[in-house]
């Protein structure tokens, strides 16, 4: 019974997102220094990234089919995009009435959250191939119980990001130094992703 092996699905579960997703903390904490980002833009688009990841998985899972790590590695191009996005603003400085206050005020503001999952689902694209075989050998109330867990560490992942850029002592140079990194970060994420995954073989058949 799955009461029966709760601490160890528990566990299990904590070390597969804890492993798959240490590098994310880094991804939030350059959405956390951009300005034009809210905070629920940020938490919104990361829980959809993450959920994305989990029913691709559990898809996989279903029917058995892993989707082939180069194409996810397409998924690359996001981070690359937006950080080559951020350095031309960076060149180019901040425009007259350009208001971080004032971006999607009256709105949701869907193109950050999109931007913010798309960098999730590629930056945690592997994880499918991870997530898959265990979803597999899963009952179907082992596998809500091991996505809930999911869920909540993703609000302590975006909890310690908030906290480290709002941070009395180190958030000052968090903030002030973090929009020049993060660009080059970013890129250097895309490429890593693209390479990792092989995609450069794929664009080139």
């Amino acid at each position: 019974m799955i009461v029966d092996n709760i601490f160890g699905i528990f566990g299990l579960a904590v070390v597969l997102f804890v492993s798959t997703n240490v590098d994310d903390i880094f991804v939030l904490l350059g959405f956390f220094i951009d300005p034009k980002f809210r905070t629920r833009q940020i938490v919104i688009g990361q829980y959809l990234g993450v959920a994305a990841l989990c029913g691709a998985s559990l898809l996989a899972s279903m029917i058995s089919l892993v989707i082939p790590a180069t194409y996810i590695g397409l998924l690359g191009f996001a981070p690359i995009l937006l950080g080559l996005k951020k350095l031309w603003e960076w060149r180019k400085g901040p425009e007259i009435g350009d208001d971080p206050q004032n971006h999607n005020g009256a709105s949701l503001g869907h193109g950050k959250i999109a931007a913010v999952a798309m960098v999730t689902i590629a930056n945690g694209g592997d994880n499918i191939s991870i997530y898959t075989p265990l979803f597999a050998t899963r009952t179907m109330s082992e596998i809500t119980v091991i996505v809930a867990i999911f869920a909540l560490l993703t609000a302590m992942w975006i909890g310690a990001a908030h906290y480290l850029v709002n941070h009395r002592t180190i958030g000052a140079p968090i903030r002030r130094y973090g929009n020049r990194v993060v660009p080059f970060v970013l890129v250097a994420l895309g490429m890593l992703i693209i390479h990792e995954a092989g995609t450069i073989e794929l664009l080139r058949r």
